[in-house]
């Protein structure tokens, strides 16, 4: 007779999507508090606090994007940057429009 181990598996990081840029934030990710920002082939680490990237780097106007949209939602990050270290189901963070 075998046993299976039941493991729940976060849910994908993903929380929000616009004009092709995806952000992401990652269960038990290390600090500063971050969210991922990818954009056609690009990877971004912007860290909430200072809305700037400290690793990685997008395109200019991209940026410019994800940096107008994280000042717009910088306490929902902050609130799931929280859920994701409690590992919590993560809130989907409105796009840009």
């Amino acid at each position: 007779m075998s046993s299976r181990l039941s493991v729940t598996i976060p849910p994908v990081p993903e929380i929000s999507r616009f004009f092709g840029i995806i952000i992401k934030m990652f269960y038990d990710d290390h600090n500063p508090p971050h969210f991922h920002a990818e954009y056609g082939g690009h990877l971004a680490l912007v860290d909430i606090m200072r809305l700037s990237v400290f690793s990685g780097q997008l395109p200019a106007r991209v940026l410019g994007l994800v940096i107008e949209w994280a000042t717009l939602h910088q306490k929902d990050l902050f609130a799931d940057w929280e859920r994701a270290r409690n590992q919590r189901e993560l809130f989907k963070i409105d796009p840009l429009e």
